[in-house]
């Protein structure tokens, strides 16, 4: 008698794992296309505020919702009409960047000596402190933001840069969370070995931590960047003189003097060259913002 062999079902399990893969493949592919829809749309408003620049006043009443750039573009409106504009726009470019940056190289530097005092040092109430710092991050600035007037009034601090500036360079809480999820993936005994050694907290900080925590504090710095330089909220409540406000504020104040006299496409314009630094910024440190995002994920 012949031996029997049973059949293994080889065509049913290739029939399964190609259906398999083509459902993978139409998931992915609507994905994509969701995706691709959802850049356009985002995409759109910068492309109109972009070529209603180039027009002029009359041209951007009648053709407002054109998408198609205009037959003469206004490059006056970049390089020469912008910057006569008063109060001056590169006034309120240079308060934004004193601003940003002096805030962000102090505030990077605390943030980053904190989250290496959570996660490598030992002392009383850390875990009680570090939950109370992060407790501040679930309060709307809504809330906070006429008693933070009042204490800033009586010292004498509105009007000026400093409440801008200095509660920015004491640490950024999300920041110090971040870079404590990080540095706690920095092993702990090269931190004894330095001790062993005879190096200091602050030498380890120096030497070590800050080296091998860089691509974080990096991406976190630079997406601290673009939030200070788009804030308008705060400056619009403390500052009142011309000389002292940042781009966007100033762009708002340009706004209510210039749309009287429907000048929309120089206010456009100015719109635009705000957005400029931040357009450069992401597009040079992307990978660094990218990989933020992705370390956050994974942490």
């Amino acid at each position: 008698m012949s031996e029997f062999k049973p059949q293994t079902p080889v065509k049913k399990t290739k029939s399964l794992y190609a259906s398999k893969k083509q459902l993978e493949t139409r998931a992915n592919n609507f994905v994509y296309l969701f995706l691709t829809a959802g850049a356009v749309i985002m995409i759109i408003p910068l492309v109109w505020m972009f070529e209603s620049s180039l027009k002029t006043p009359g041209q951007f009443l009648t053709t407002q919702l054109s998408l198609a750039m205009p037959k003469n573009p206004q490059w006056a409106n970049y390089f020469r009409r912008v910057w006569q504009m008063e109060p001056a726009l590169q006034r309120g470019i240079l308060n934004s960047v004193i601003v940003s940056v002096s805030t962000i190289i102090v505030g990077t530097f605390v943030s980053s000596l904190a989250a290496f005092s959570y996660s490598k040092l030992r002392f009383p109430g850390k875990a009680k402190l570090f939950l109370a710092e992060l407790a501040t991050m679930m309060i709307p600035f809504s809330v906070i933001m006429i008693p933070q007037f009042i204490i800033y009034a009586r010292i004498g601090w509105v009007n000026t840069w400093l409440p801008l500036i200095i509660p920015g360079m004491l640490g950024n809480v999300g920041m110090i969370f971040f870079l404590r999820q990080y540095m706690s993936g920095i092993p702990t005994s090269v931190i004894e070995s330095a001790r062993i050694d005879g190096a200091g907290y602050f030498r380890i900080f120096l030497q070590i931590m800050l080296p091998n925590a860089k691509p974080a504090i990096a991406a976190q710095a630079i997406l601290w960047f673009m939030g200070a330089w788009n804030d308008y909220f705060a400056p619009s409540i403390y500052l009142h003189d011309d000389n002292l406000l940042t781009v966007q504020v100033m762009i708002s104040r340009l706004n209510a003097m210039y749309a009287i006299n429907t000048d929309y496409p120089l206010l456009l314009t100015a719109s635009v060259i705000s957005l400029l630094p931040i357009i450069i910024v992401f597009m040079v440190f992307q990978r660094q913002i990218i990989a933020s995002v992705a370390m956050s994920g994974l942490k």
